[in-house]
């Protein structure tokens, strides 16, 4: 078996574990896709707590090769797509229906083996089923899909909603399809000229390439921000770019340990809310089937297909002009 292994800071290297077992509870998936993330990019420098060595990929589909020792679940050649987080179930926050903030929150692709890899084990009870026919490339959009119907709940859009969607990467672009369902009316913020030519064709009613040119287009702001990019500058720029109280959701991963300045009062002044979203709480089912129905189209998303050999090298470098989506196919 060939697999993507992050060893350490920095040391990100195809090798060739044993061929995963799956044990009570689990199914073995056959890895037909896994979408690279930027999460996977600060996990292999060191940027977000992992717990190496471990194979990396989060966001990945396949079908199901077998099943583990008295394990009730998808049937061999199901096609599935994997939830990642693993919550306990039992501390406060999952008492609470919470489980996206579980006190022992684990994944699948950080703190135990993942999808960039010709099989991986996984808990049968995230495995989710996905229909036969649909492309498997599409199959792997359903986590970071995930992540943005939950950031979109956390936002509370309505019809007729200014929403301003900071970032031209795949979750700002996925996030203003999203919101264009929802009946908003959606500026997307980006400096490449290519990712704005994208933000329109899939749903956006405006794009711009800086916070400036969006409030010429908005004098008044938007209803909501999300910020989606995970930088810095974004983050700070964010409430700028508020109307007077609304919302900004922090929907992109910066770097742990980064630090932002952002001004109380104007906030105050303003009643400006500083909201985040992080991860997806069961909203897995509900992303694959807005995909599965054709209500959210990711094939404009994927820039590059690449082979287990590739992804080592794409994961460490930053990311290419215009690139949004990477798909890793392991065969």
């Amino acid at each position: 078996m060939r697999a993507v292994r992050l060893f350490g800071i920095d040391d990100l290297r195809l090798s060739a574990p044993p061929e995963p077992e799956p044990g009570p509870g689990e199914l073995l998936v056959r890895v037909e896709a896994a979408g690279i993330c930027g999460t996977d990019r600060h996990l292999a420098r060191g940027e977000f707590p992992c717990t190496p060595p471990v194979i990396l990929g989060h966001e990945f589909c396949g079908t199901v090769a077998a099943l583990g020792p008295g394990t009730a679940g998808p049937a061999v050649g199901t096609r599935v797509t994997c939830d990642p987080n693993i919550a306990c179930g039992a501390c406060p926050p999952c008492l609470a229906g919470r489980v996206n903030l579980c006190l022992n929150l684990r994944a699948v692709g950080i703190h135990r083996d993942g999808g960039f890899a010709d099989l991986a084990a996984i808990p049968a009870h995230r495995a989710l089923p996905l229909p036969a026919a649909m492309d498997p490339d599409h199959g792997a959009f359903c986590e970071p899909l995930a992540c943005c119907v939950h950031a979109l709940d956390v936002a509370a859009v309505r019809p007729g909603m200014r929403v301003a969607v900071l970032g031209g990467g795949v979750i700002g672009l996925l996030c203003q399809q999203l919101a264009r369902l929802g009946g908003a009316d959606v500026l997307t913020i980006t400096r490449q000229a290519a990712k704005r030519g994208v933000a329109l064709a899939t749903g956006a009613a405006h794009a711009a390439a800086t916070v400036e040119d969006a409030l010429a287009v908005w004098p008044f702001g938007a209803d909501v921000v999300l910020e989606c990019a995970g930088v810095a500058a974004t983050v700070r720029d964010a409430p700028r770019l508020a109307a007077r109280g609304g919302r900004v959701v922090i929907v992109g991963v910066l770097a742990q340990g980064a630090r932002v300045e952002i001004e109380p009062f104007d906030l105050l002044f303003r009643e400006v809310s500083l909201l985040t979203a992080f991860v997806n709480p069961f909203t897995q089912g509900r992303a694959a089937a807005l995909i599965a129905e054709g209500r959210v189209d990711p094939a404009p998303l994927i820039t590059r297909r690449v082979g287990l050999e590739e992804a080592a090298r794409v994961i460490a470098a930053d990311p290419g002009p215009g690139e949004i989506k990477v798909i890793v196919h392991p065969g």
